[in-house]
């Protein structure tokens, strides 16, 4: 674990883009208990996650379609709340960083480091908007 004097700016800078911090497994497990979509955002102190997946995120929680919540854990940080929320990704590999949008607790979309850390952070917003209009809006019949 890094001190957590040094992550803080890694921790604020989704708070600030209206995330929430899920910082134990009860924390994960409340979020995901909500009807609707959450995104989960594993958070990560990597160079991908800082200049690469952060950022996008930012940008993509400006699009008008978002999911209905949306929460970070910290991996390194928070192992309890991290271990959570991956067991929700449906057997898929750990990978920090990672995104993913889950609709009433089941995973619909993730988008894993392997993704992020071969893209920009305007192509991984541009990714997660096209996940939002996908996962994330309601639709009338």
């Amino acid at each position: 674990m890094y001190p957590e004097i040094m992550v803080i700016p890694m921790r604020e800078e989704l708070t600030r883009a209206g995330l929430s911090e899920a910082r134990t497994a009860a924390d994960v497990d409340a979020a995901l208990a909500q009807p609707g979509t959450t995104m989960v955002v594993v958070n990560s102190i990597c160079g991908c996650a800082a200049g690469k997946m952060r950022p996008g995120v930012r940008l993509a929680m400006q699009h008008s379609a978002k999911p209905d919540h949306a929460v970070t854990v910290f991996a390194g940080q928070d192992r309890e709340a991290t271990e959570k929320a991956r067991s929700y990704f449906g057997g898929h590999p750990p990978t920090s960083p990672a995104i993913a949008i889950l609709r009433d607790g089941q995973l619909v979309y993730l988008m894993q480091r392997s993704a992020i850390e071969t893209s920009t952070a305007p192509a991984i917003a541009q990714e997660l908007t096209r996940a939002f209009d996908t996962y994330c809006t309601t639709t009338t019949a």
